[in-house]
């Protein structure tokens, strides 16, 4: 009797070490599948909203030359509120100095890049800028060579060459990451927008007259396409006008774009 007690005694423990077991493991699967519910949340959430691709077009009533490209033009997008501006990543660009030119004419980065001055022409170079912007002067440097510069505050950087003064491009530094170059035609496109509200602007080295009113985009939750409204330029009337070379002087007769220049006078 007392045996059989025992053996059922010992018969019900097991048992319940049994349903203990099973119960800890659903109870592992349980806690296992909330944290890993818990993360896929977290990541969810981190995520970035889906992002809008704006697209528009520059439309110019007076062209300053009426088969030149427009692909110089620069738009870009700010956020309504100042307090929405987003992170603005730093890249390294380059402006090429070749066949006497800068390459390209108009180069837009966002604040904080470093833009590169390679000279590849069989001459010396000289980029600078003394205008409004970032004031700079990589100085005198033989072909082959290049020199860089970061620039830290938004701004329109005009630069030129001390030594020809037909050399002329303008860099734009922005204080956001969401901007674009016009195709020839003046179509553009802005990649990855966010959704929210946001003020478009546009650069045209030759406009005279810009938009009358400001241009709003607004971007909803879900959108991945938003035209824009066009933007009209005029550029009647625009003249090219001379330049002083970094001492602030007009540049001396003998500067001719023709020559060679062989280094600075000894």
């Amino acid at each position: 009797m007392m045996r059989r007690s025992l053996t059922s005694f010992n018969g019900h423990l097991v048992l319940t070490a049994v349903v203990a077991r099973a119960l800890v493991r659903a109870a592992s699967r349980l806690i296992s599948t909330r944290a890993w519910l818990y993360a896929l949340t977290l990541m969810l959430l981190s995520l970035p909203a889906p992002a809008a691709t704006v697209s528009g077009t520059i439309q110019i009533a007076q062209r300053a030359k009426a088969r030149e490209s427009l692909s110089d033009i620069v738009v870009w997008l700010t956020p309504a509120q100042p307090d929405d501006a987003p992170p603005v990543v730093p890249e390294h660009a380059q402006l090429l100095q070749k066949d006497k030119m800068f390459h390209p004419h108009v180069l837009a980065v966002p604040v904080g890049s470093v833009v590169d001055f390679p000279n590849a022409d069989p001459i010396f170079h000289n980029a600078f800028s003394s205008f409004d912007g970032q004031i700079f002067d990589v100085g005198l440097y033989a072909p082959g060579t290049s020199k860089a510069i970061r620039f830290h505050e938004p701004g329109i950087v005009r630069v030129f060459c001390n030594i020809h003064p037909s050399m002329s491009a303008v860099i734009l530094v922005l204080d956001t990451p969401y901007f674009s170059k016009a195709r020839r035609n003046g179509k553009y496109q802005i990649p990855n927008v966010p959704p929210g509200s946001y003020e478009l602007r546009v650069f045209d080295e030759r406009a005279t007259a810009g938009p009358d009113v400001k241009i709003v985009v607004n971007i909803e939750e879900g959108q991945d396409q938003v035209a824009a409204p066009p933007v009209h330029l005029s550029e009647l009337g625009y003249v090219r006008l001379p330049h002083k070379n970094k001492y602030g002087l007009d540049y001396p007769a003998s500067s001719n774009d023709l020559e060679l220049y062989p280094g600075p006078a000894r």
